[in-house]
């Protein structure tokens, strides 16, 4: 071979090698550059969290961080994959085919919300370093990130933080003894989750509780029955169900004479949304009347709301999105709606800080820590997330200003991040302050009338004493039997009917969601 011919060969395999090498260096950092996001929500559009209605949040979200410029790092973008979760096991299989069949892990995990599913999940993201953000998750167990949920930050208020608020109403009307009342009749128990992070709070401090369930779903519930236990609990109720099972509770509350005072009431919108707890007593019914009448005594705990113009622009956008899908409802923009979206602004905001430190995307311990202790501006008001990676709830409490009218209003707002209840001027309550701050048990209310004849030559206190005593035994005996008989105070798993939704109650122990409500 000429040397000309040689020399010129070498130079042409030089060259391949270079375009070659600096070929397989853009790729690299193109990949670098690549977030990959797997979205874990269920198909079913029954769910608020459907991924119907959130994925025109996320993806809002997304193109309101391009579009500005500066949310993301220059060349960074999102690639979104969306998975049905099912609500179940199909969030962990999706998860590990995505690594096993694609060998890729993904960047970030948004969801699940479903304490079942989000357990096993959380699980597997803390082992393999990747963040995972949820608008769900809400059950008190997830709370300790110690370990195995250490890789977990919620973006939605957790139950307990809405524990905390009502921690604050009953300190503001110095009160220390609760009913709970709630349905545990859907899969995902979300009114079973709520009620468990008022007690642990309320538990904390040694609060005195009775806790009532029943199957709003049963033909065979009945109201009234449900009622009567309540007057043998505590004169404080606060109740989670549907909107119209919380509005035949008050109409039975009115007609057996609760609603002169003696009672307070109060009732919990889960999720801005009037799925859960909607408080408006109007149906356009013959009973609405008396209905409103029943409300004047019942409050109602939600979420704050907010009137920011960007929120206006963002909720037609995601409605007219979910309409395309043939979903027409009254909330478009919910609680799990909004998460998704701040979700997507706060891992943008960790991982600026994560590269400004020289690490990478694949340090998901690093940006798990940067979502810690930060607030920002999310689409609906501020967000603050605490140091334990969950989100600071604000809530409102609702009540009727005008019983003429029957007019509901913001009486008093709560703001978690400062713990401060702050409740509007010239508030009047229509329940009886001194009789709902009685600490005595009825029992004892009774017993102090109770007439004492001869004693037989005992002391008048001695004699009082064993009045007394007896009173109480028989009392608790009595009282003792019928819960036995008819109420469980401690929460159990639903019997007959409830056979076919055994399997993921005992998947809830196996993911070690540990509910400390169950054990009370």
């Amino acid at each position: 071979m000429p040397p000309w011919l040689l020399s010129s060969l070498c130079c042409v395999l030089a060259a391949r090698t270079a375009l070659g090498g600096g070929s397989a260096a853009a790729e690299e950092e193109e990949e670098e550059k690549l977030i990959r996001v797997l979205v874990l929500l269920p198909q079913d559009d029954t769910y608020l969290f459907s991924l119907g209605r959130v994925r025109p949040a996320i993806e809002y979200a997304v193109r309101s961080l391009r579009e500005s410029g500066s949310g993301l790092p220059p060349g960074y973008a999102f690639q979104l994959t969306y998975e049905d979760s099912a609500c179940g096991n199909r969030a962990l299989f999706s998860l590990v085919d995505m690594v096993a069949l694609q060998h890729r892990r993904p960047d970030l995990l948004l969801g699940p919300v479903c304490e079942y599913a989000a357990a096993p999940v959380a699980r597997l993201a803390a082992h393999w370093d990747v963040p995972m953000l949820s608008a769900g998750a809400l059950a008190a167990g997830f709370g300790a990130k110690g370990g195995e949920y250490s890789h977990l930050t919620r973006v939605a208020p957790a139950y307990a933080k809405m524990g905390e608020m009502l921690l604050a109403l009953f300190r503001h009307h110095q009160w220390s003894r609760a009913t709970l009342l709630y349905s545990d009749s859907n899969p995902e128990r979300s009114c079973y989750f709520a009620m468990e992070g008022v007690h642990v709070v309320f538990q904390e401090e040694a609060f005195h509780m009775a806790v009532h369930s029943f199957d709003e779903s049963s033909r065979h519930l009945d109201i009234d029955d449900v009622v009567r236990a309540l007057q043998t609990g505590e004169r404080v109720v606060i109740m989670c169900a549907s909107g119209d099972t919380i509005r035949n509770i008050m109409l039975a509350a009115h007609r057996q004479g609760m609603t002169n005072g003696e009672y307070a009431f109060f009732n919990i919108e889960l999720f801005n949304s009037s799925s859960y707890g909607n408080g408006s007593w109007r149906r356009g019914d013959k009973h609405d009347l008396e209905a409103k009448k029943a409300y004047s005594y019942l409050q109602t705990v939600t979420l704050l709301r907010t009137v920011k113009p960007e929120f206006e622009k963002f909720s037609l956008e995601v409605k007219s999105s979910v309409q395309k899908q043939g979903l027409h409802e009254d909330d478009y923009a919910n609680m799990f709606v909004e998460g998704f979206h701040d979700a997507i602004l706060l891992y943008a905001l960790a991982l600026q800080e994560v590269l400004k430190f020289g690490f990478s995307k694949k340090d998901g311990e690093k940006i798990v820590q940067q979502t810690r202790n930060r607030t920002y501006e999310g689409i609906a008001g501020q967000v603050s997330i605490d140091a334990n990676g969950d989100r600071y709830g604000d809530f409102s409490v609702i009540g009727m200003t005008d019983p003429e009218a029957g007019t509901q209003e913001v009486i008093g707002d709560y703001y978690g991040k400062q713990g401060r209840f702050e409740i509007r001027p010239n508030v009047k309550y229509p329940w009886n302050h001194g009789r709902l701050r009685l600490d005595e048990s009825r029992v004892s209310e009774h017993t102090n009338n109770t007439p004492c004849k001869s004693s037989g030559g005992l002391g008048e206190s001695a004699v009082t004493g064993i009045v007394v005593g007896a009173l109480l035994g028989a009392g608790l005996l009595m009282a003792f039997y019928f819960f036995r008989k008819k109420y469980r105070i401690t929460i159990e798993r639903r019997t007959r009917q409830e056979d076919c939704n055994m399997g993921k109650h005992r998947q809830l122990r196996e993911d070690s969601i540990r509910s400390h409500f169950s054990a009370a």
